[in-house]
This record gives structure tokens, sequence and C-alpha cells, in this order.
């Protein structure tokens, strides 16, 4: 509470805020409130998350940078269609349309120096979890584990007691890390004992048992020639094994990472390395000489005979690292599609 007879600055922004409601300009709203523009601006900018300046970041890939945020202000200021603006920056109409629902102000209008700020925020880490910052979501969640809940019960009845607030949802996952990463001494004790597994550390799940993962004179994908990157020249392939219903069937992909062009592998047998070696064998033979220069695999044991495969062809085969499929993306997003 203010002084008696001072009015409190509460007060001040309701009474600027009324009048700007009212269609009042900024200075005729200020002078209401008794206060500088200059105050008025900053409060109507704290109030629609407006920035003025921006920060010294230079998005890597294919985020947008400073300099397309500013041609796409423009282009909404000029009332220009997003497929429009699209293809004044080189950027598909998606982007433009994902960029304006995640980075607009409150008030619906777009800043430049507002939206890279916004984006720029995103890539801080580490992130504190929604149930950091949500003390009433914190407690529901921390009652229904100690009434032996399972996390992902508590995720599904979060929707249905809470339909319209959005603020109320959490994922299993997220419970999950507050439990096993963010909580610390006794609190970590109290609630991985209210989890039905009981346990202190998360358990790792594997596809095959990690006996079976050994691959003898395997060639990483660090040791991977940098002209592979840049997709600079053609003839560099990555591939995975695509498992059928109950694990009952498998095909063989090979997409080039230049041209995306796409090979499917027969393999009459679940996870036959020798099936494996032939398909692969057969396919890198069919192709130009041009084209036959590296694949790139995940660690899976189908290529256990991936040694022959290189003395038959004289194509060099590289591993990813483990757990890590996003270092053959052309593939994963390729089949994906």
């Amino acid at each position: 509470m203010g002084r008696p007879g001072i009015r409190t600055s509460d007060e001040l922004r309701a009474r600027f805020f009324a009048v700007r409601e009212e269609g009042g300009s900024l200075r005729t709203a200020s002078a209401a409130a008794g206060v500088a523009h200059v105050t008025g601006r900053r409060w109507e900018d704290e109030f629609n998350r407006i920035v003025r300046r921006a920060p010294d970041w230079q998005p890597g890939g294919r985020a947008l940078c400073l300099a397309e945020r500013e041609e796409i202000a423009i282009g909404r200021a000029l009332g220009e269609t997003l497929q429009q603006i699209g293809d004044r920056i080189g950027r598909d109409k998606s982007v433009i349309s994902r960029e304006l629902a995640r980075n607009s102000n409150k008030d619906g209008t777009y800043r430049a120096v507002s939206a890279h700020r916004r984006a720029w925020e995103r890539t801080l880490r580490p992130k504190a979890l929604k149930l950091m910052d949500n003390p009433q979501l914190w407690r529901w969640v921390l009652a229904k584990l100690t009434l032996r809940w399972s996390p992902q019960q508590i995720s599904a009845r979060l929707v249905v007691e809470f339909p319209d607030r959005p603020e109320m949802r959490v994922s299993h996952e997220t419970i999950y890390q507050c439990v096993y990463v963010l909580a610390k001494g006794e609190l970590r004790k109290e609630l991985s004992a209210a989890l039905r597994s009981g346990r202190v550390q998360r358990k790792t799940h594997g596809r095959v048992p990690s006996t079976a993962r050994y691959l003898g004179e395997k060639i990483l994908i660090s040791e991977r020639p940098a002209e592979i990157e840049d997709r600079a020249v053609p003839g560099h392939w990555e591939g995975d094994l695509i498992m059928g219903a109950r694990n009952g069937s498998a095909i063989g992909t090979l997409v080039e990472r230049t041209t995306r062009h796409v090979l499917l592998l027969h393999l009459p047998r679940v996870r036959d390395l020798a099936g494996v070696r032939d398909a692969m064998i057969t396919a890198i033979e069919s192709m130009p000489q041009m084209m036959r220069r590296s694949v790139t695999w995940d660690q899976g044991i189908e290529m256990g005979l991936h040694a022959q495969i290189t003395m038959a062809t004289d194509v060099a085969v590289y591993f990813c690292d483990p757990h890590s499929p996003w270092q053959r993306g052309t593939n994963e997003n390729t089949v994906s599609i």
C-alpha cells in the first residue's frame, strides 16, 4: 500500500489503460495518469511484451534471422499475404505462419525486435520445467503421486479435471524429470518412493540387449570426411531398418543425401545379417559408379556383416553414435514422410 494521499503505480496504470481503451492517444492517456508519455509507452510495451532492442544473437541452421523478421514486419504493414512474404524472403508460407503465431505481441501486432527476442529466449538453457512455475499444478501432481498414481494417469486426468485451463497440463515425461532429475535429497526419496516402481534412478531401455550391439571394426560418423556434410558431391547414402507389425517383417531403406533418391531393400527374414548384407551389395552394385561413395547407418545388429559389404563394393560404411538417429536426418525425415 502506498502512503496516504499518494497515488500508487497501479492506480496510475489503471487510469492510463482506461483512457487507451476508450481510444485516447498515448500522450492523452499519459497526461490523464499524470506521467510522462515515455512512461506511458513503457507501460504499454510491458503489457504487450514489446522490446525496443534486439539481442545480439545470430541463430544458426534454418532459424529466422533478425533481417528476415524485419521483412516479415514490413510485409505485414503493407498488407502482403503470407505467400507474398515467403516468396520475397525465400521461405515457405508455413514458416511465416508459425512465426506470426509464436512471436506476435499480445495485441496481435508483429515487431521484428520483439519477435527476435522471444525466439532467443526459447533457446536459453536450462529451462525451468512447467511444474516448477505453477505451484497449484505441482501440489496437484504431488498429491496424486502420494496416492500411487502413475505419471501417465496424472497427465491424462489433468485434462478431465481442468478442461478449460491449458496451464494445468503436464506430460508424464515432465513429471518423471522432476522426480529423477530436479528433486534432491529427502524430496527425491519421497517422490521416488511414491512411484510404483520405487526406483531412485531411471531405467534405460534398448531395442535389443546391449550384448547384441557389438559391431566389430566399425567407423564412427566422427571420422566421416567433411565433403559428406555439405552435400556437394552425390553418392553418399543414409540407411536404416524399418520393422513391420510386431516385428514380423522388415525392409531396408537407403536415401541419397544430395538428390534424396530412395532405394528399398527387400529382406525376406527379419534381422537376417546375411540377408541384409546381400541386399546391400545388390543395391549398391545396381548404382552408377559415381553414386557409390559411402553409407551411414545406425548401430543396429543388422549391420553385423558391414565389413563384408565394404569388401564386396568398396563403399565405406559409417555408424552414428549410439541413440543418435538425428545424425542421419535425411533418412529419418524422408522415411517419416
